[in-house]
């Protein structure tokens, strides 16, 4: 399979790199000064894409390779690959999902839990010496809040097994209801964080749920209600939330993910109340090393022209 080009947009994982280049011809796209000529003089040769939740395969990129076989992504996330054209080019698509649920769904307690008890405030409030002059303000707790979960698939099932640990009231918006769960159940996302303390977003993004968060849902949710999104960003309509923000009318926020990233709106840096993070959702080594190898287990799988271990389309 060496002579087998598969192309990468932009870096993901070294280890993924280094994984990709010991079985098949590697063509990092981001190292070249001239992308457009360089998949034009490729076009003929490239079999595969392996693309991620920030670059995938739109149909301009898929026009452009008549060859195109597979698209392997290196994430849950697909929505930067243009589904339909695949389907109606025979392209497979694979993703990985199931190995990085825990991951998500621990950072979403522990973004909660620093947004609630004000973490990343009481760890710059000691290493500035103001400790010194005085006790830090009382914060929430998080034991015994209603969370609120949009998309209860592997990663909501997770966040609910573990806000149930300590003692939350589970809720929960989708597209049925699921009569073989305990859960309450709102049929709308309105009246979801109507009743909820902590919003939690962990759906897929598609044109139906792209600013599912806007500014309805976050004015029921209210100036004591807690955001949370370890989705995609287009899932918010990030200005209502900026401006929700810094007027109060929300009570605080946990981010890993954004509408423009690595743009972030500048409003929210100044606030307290939010954590942000980089995207990081399945970033540590053991789960991204998982991850690599599934990518790499699905194309191996397509090119050797046995099942899919992954398969999307």
């Amino acid at each position: 399979m060496e002579s087998i080009a598969v192309l990468m947009p932009i870096p993901m994982s070294s280890y993924l790199e280094q994984e990709l280049e010991k079985r098949f011809n590697l063509l990092k796209l981001w190292t070249v000064p001239n992308k457009t000529q360089f998949i034009k003089d490729h076009s003929a040769s490239i079999r595969a894409i392996v693309g991620n939740a920030s670059a995938g395969a739109d149909a301009e990129l898929i026009a452009a390779l008549p060859k195109l076989e597979i698209v392997s992504s290196f994430s849950v996330g697909i929505d930067k690959v243009d589904l339909k054209t695949c389907k109606e080019k025979g392209i497979r698509v694979t993703n990985t999902p199931d190995v990085l649920t825990d991951d998500v769904a621990d950072l979403a307690i522990g973004l909660t839990l620093a947004v609630l008890r004000r973490l990343c405030e009481s760890d710059r409030y000691v290493r500035s010496g103001q400790w010194k002059e005085g006790d830090y303000k009382l914060t929430t707790k998080f034991t015994g809040k209603t969370v609120g979960i949009i998309g209860l698939g592997r990663i909501g099932k997770a966040v609910a097994k573990r806000a149930e640990a300590f003692s939350c009231p589970i809720a929960y918006f989708s597209r049925t209801e699921k009569p073989d769960l305990k859960f309450k159940y709102y049929p709308s996302v309105v009246e979801l964080a109507a009743n909820c303390d902590v919003l939690v977003v962990a759906c897929p993004l598609t044109e139906e749920t792209r600013h599912i968060i806007n500014r309805e849902v976050i004015n029921a949710l209210g100036p004591k209600g807690v955001l949370i999104n370890v989705g995609r960003g287009p899932h918010v309509d990030e200005p209502e939330l900026v401006s929700a923000l810094v007027e109060g009318r929300l009570g605080g926020a946990g981010l890993d993910v954004y509408e423009k990233e690595p743009e972030v709106p500048e409003e929210l840096f100044a606030l307290e109340n939010v954590v942000l993070l980089p995207h990081v959702g399945s970033g540590t080594v053991e789960t991204r090393s998982t991850m690599a190898d599934l990518v790499i287990g699905n194309l191996e799988a397509h090119f050797l022209k046995k099942p899919l271990l992954t398969p999307v389309v």
